[in-house]
């Protein structure tokens, strides 16, 4: 089960949710970059817009392996080098996450960072989903 949670009187957000109330089996993915995780040495997109693409992909790669689906997610934290360039993209962040996830928002965090590991990403996101309790 998850519950958004949108406190009376606040204005409504876009492109994330105040709050998630879930029960079921807690799933931690760990933060996921925008690159093919097959590859030994990995190449990264040029583009913030292309490698949230490829992070956003590996991260639901993760929570269909433990069982899970998008609607299991309940919350997101990105790490950017580049909050402009993040603002400036946001349209095709929203389009990517809609292809993938669809209209449901997990509670949200982004923060800037000096950088990242490897030093070609331009963000990471890590989520926390709540998966159904197993019968």
């Amino acid at each position: 089960m998850r519950l958004p949670i949108h406190p009376p009187g606040w204005a409504a957000p876009k492109g994330y949710t105040h709050g998630v109330v879930a029960s079921g089996r807690l799933l931690f993915i760990a933060g996921q970059v925008g690159c093919d995780p097959k590859e030994r040495a990995p190449s990264f997109p040029p583009t913030f817009g292309a490698q949230f693409d490829l992070a956003l992909a590996n991260l639901l790669e993760v929570l269909r392996e433990a069982g899970g689906t998008p609607d299991h997610l309940c919350r997101l934290t990105m790490y950017v080098t580049d909050k402009h360039e993040y603002l400036a993209t946001l349209g095709e962040c929203g389009e990517s996450w809609r292809r993938r996830v669809g209209r449901e928002y997990p509670a949200m965090t982004v923060a800037q960072v000096v950088a990242l590991v490897p030093d070609d990403a331009k963000l990471e996101l890590e989520g926390t989903a709540v998966l159904p309790s197993q019968s």
